[in-house]
């Protein structure tokens, strides 16, 4: 995706399952003005986890988000799918 410097640049993180439908740990990615607008950006990059996300939680700089919260330059995006164990 090309960068948008009047965009906000954000991280996304994934973890356990989404990790592993990813194959790496994180991505970057800019021209996303909401959590949602960056899972697309990310689902557009692997595919695979188009599955895993549905049933995720969201993160945003640590706190539960929903796919219209808005982005900051910076901010960090978690994917957490649900785990058993404990």
């Amino acid at each position: 995706m090309p960068q948008d410097t009047d965009r906000p640049v954000v991280a996304v993180r994934y973890w356990a399952g989404a990790r592993a439908a990813a194959g790496v740990d994180q991505d970057e990615v800019a021209g996303c003005t909401t959590v949602g607008d960056a899972v697309q950006a990310v689902v557009a990059l692997h595919p695979s986890l188009a599955t895993v996300v549905t049933v995720s939680t969201l993160l945003l700089d640590g706190r539960v988000a929903r796919g219209d919260s808005p982005l900051a330059r910076g901010a960090v995006v978690e994917v957490l799918p649900p785990f058993a164990g404990g």
